[in-house]
C-alpha cells in the first residue's frame, strides 16, 4: 500500500465519524447555545491532548504557534458558521452543503499553490457537484439563512484544506493538532458573550454530544487529517470528505426522522461515482507514468 493510498484510507475513515457529528450537534443544540457548544467541544479536545501529551506539547516552537493559530482560526470560523447554521437547517442538509467545499478547494489550491488539479479530479468534482445538488434540491425546503452560513463554512473549509496541505508538511502532527484545538477554544470563549445569550443544560445528551465531538470528531479525526492529508492532495481529500453527507443522512433518517427522498438517494450514488472516477483516474495515471 502506497503512502497516498494509506492516507486516503484513513481520511475515508474519518468521514464516518464526521458524518455523525452533524446529527450530534443538531441534538446538542437543544441543550447548548451554538457558540458555547463550539467553545466547549474544542476546550475539551485541547484539554485531553494536553493531559496525555503535556511534555511533547511544551516543546512547540514559536513559528509553529503562529501557523497552528492560523489553522485554528480557520477551523473556528468554519465550525462556528456550521454550528450556528444548524439552528436553521437540518443535519442532512448541513452535511450536504458543507460537502460543497469540494468545489472551492481546487480554486484555492490553484490560486495559492499554483497546482492545477488533474483531469480526473476535475471530472470527479463535476460529478460530485451534481450528486450534491440532487441530494439537496429535491427537499423543497428552500434556501435558508442557515444554509447560507453553511455555504460560507464550506468555502472556509475549502481554504483550510489547502492551507493545511501547505503548513502540515514536516511539522509535528500532534503539536499542530493541539494548536488547532486550543485556538478555536480560546476564540469560542471570546466570541460567545459577543454573539449570543449563552445557555447550557447539563443533560445526558449534551454531555454525550460533547464527548463524541471532542474526543472522536476533534482529537482523533483532527490528528488523522493533520497527519495524513499531506500524503494526498487537497482536491482528492475534499472529494473523499464529500462521503460525509451519506453517513449524516443515514443517521439523520434514523435519529432525527429526516428524509432525503428518491432524488437524495440517487445523489448519494452519484457522489460515490464521482469519488471513484477521481480515485481510479489518478491510479491509472500513476500506473501509466510508472511504465
Amino acid at each position: 500500500m502506497t503512502p497516498q493510498n494509506r492516507a486516503e484510507l484513513y481520511l475515508f475513515g474519518t468521514t464516518f465519524i464526521w458524518g455523525g457529528t452533524f446529527v450530534a450537534v443538531k441534538l446538542g443544540l437543544a441543550d447548548l447555545s451554538p457558540m458555547l457548544l463550539v467553545a466547549l467541544r474544542f476546550t475539551l479536545a485541547a484539554s485531553l491532548l494536553l493531559l496525555f501529551f503535556f511534555r511533547r506539547i511544551l516543546q512547540i516552537r514559536r513559528i509553529l504557534l503562529w501557523k497552528g493559530f492560523f489553522l485554528g482560526l480557520l477551523l473556528f470560523l468554519g465550525f462556528a458558521l456550521q454550528t450556528v447554521g444548524l439552528n436553521d437547517t437540518t443535519a442532512s442538509k448541513s452535511a450536504f452543503i458543507t460537502g460543497l467545499m469540494v468545489i472551492f478547494t481546487p480554486f484555492f489550491q490553484f490560486a495559492i499553490e499554483k497546482r492545477a488539479p488533474k483531469f480526473g479530479n476535475i471530472l470527479g468534482v463535476a460529478i460530485v457537484t451534481v450528486g450534491l445538488w440532487l441530494l439537496t434540491s429535491p427537499s423543497g425546503a428552500g434556501f435558508t439563512f442557515g444554509d447560507f452560513l453553511t455555504l460560507l463554512c464550506a468555502a472556509v473549509f475549502g481554504f483550510y484544506l489547502v492551507m493545511l496541505d501547505l503548513i502540515s508538511k514536516d511539522q509535528d502532527a500532534l503539536q499542530l493538532t493541539f494548536l488547532q484545538m486550543a485556538a478555536p477554544a480560546a476564540l469560542g470563549w471570546a466570541a460567545t458573550p459577543l454573539v449570543e445569550t449563552a445557555f447550557a443544560r447539563p443533560t445526558e445528551v449534551a454531555v454525550a454530544v460533547l464527548i463524541y465531538c471532542a474526543l472522536l470528531g476533534n482529537v482523533l479525526c483532527g490528528y488523522l487529517q493533520t497527519r495524513y492529508q499531506q500524503d494526498t492532495t487537497p482536491t482528492r481529500a475534499a472529494i473523499i470528505f464529500t462521503i460525509e453527507p451519506l453517513w449524516a443522512s443515514i443517521l439523520g433518517y434514523f435519529l432525527l426522522q429526516e428524509r432525503i427522498g428518491y432524488g437524495g438517494m440517487i445523489g448519494g450514488a452519484v457522489i460515490i461515482a464521482g469519488i471513484l472516477v477521481s480515485e481510479l483516474s489518478d491510479s491509472s495515471s500513476s500506473r501509466t507514468a510508472a511504465k
